[in-house]
């Protein structure tokens, strides 16, 4: 595809199902997609607290240039999440409180951007949620075409347009549009697997005994001495 293509279609999810993994979170929801779809852990929330899940708008951006985040803008519908990713590493602060006014006034749900923001007090003033490389102040330009709502890789994970992106305190994970049934299925037994769990625990059980740990690890030779001295001499 050439620079400067901008796809206006993308799927979508009922706004149940985007909010019971926004509830499930990001760590449940990678575990039960069998560990994959997460971002690098340099993605980092500009406060504590958000939690969100949307259908990712993608904006492919070049350094130090964020005019496609404009073009972007256009293309995302309310509960939507804009997902950037750059040609090459980048750090420049492409987006500070004036697009995230816009973004806002279209119900967007947040941002995941693989390069830097700024006006961070003001964004957790107005309570935008964004996920970021890093913060920097250094300013862009407008000059260069990207591509919006074709496949990217934003942070080490695949994103495609209509795909879920599901972020909160721990990081963010990507879950394919055509995988959120299995998913979410998987969610919903992993959650009522650890309710039980954590339940146990409470009551004092250990996760040794919950999980039948011991006998796979005396089978690895692991023993227990009463004394430092008993160790030292067997």
């Amino acid at each position: 595809m050439k620079m400067g293509t901008v796809v206006r279609t993308i799927p979508r999810c009922p706004t149940e199902l985007l909010k019971e993994l926004a509830t499930a979170g990001v760590a449940t929801t990678h575990e039960a997609m069998g560990k994959i779809g997460l971002m690098q852990p340099y993605m980092r929330p500009i406060y504590q607290g958000g939690r969100i899940a949307g259908n990712a708008v993608t904006a492919l951006v070049h350094p130090g240039d964020n005019w496609m985040l404009h073009v972007a803008v256009e293309q995302c519908r309310p509960g939507d999440v804009l997902v950037v990713a750059v040609s090459a590493e980048n750090h420049d602060g492409m987006f500070g409180d004036l697009l995230a006014t816009s973004l806002k006034a279209h119900g967007v749900a947040g941002l995941v951007i693989d390069a830097g923001v700024r006006d961070v007090e003001d964004l957790r003033q107005m309570q935008f949620p964004v996920w970021s490389r890093c913060v920097s102040a250094k300013g862009t330009i407008k000059a260069t075409l990207g591509m919006v709502n074709t496949p990217v890789v934003c942070a080490g994970a695949s994103v495609r347009g209509g795909d879920i992106v599901v972020a909160d305190d721990d990081g963010v994970v990507v879950v394919p549009f055509r995988a959120v049934d299995a998913t979410l299925a998987a969610c919903r037994q992993r959650l009522a697997k650890e309710a039980t769990k954590r339940q146990r625990l409470a009551n004092g059980e250990l996760g040794l005994d919950i999980e039948v740990m011991r006998p796979t690890l005396a089978q690895l030779g692991m023993r227990y001495y009463d004394t430092l001295e008993e160790a030292e001499s067997s």
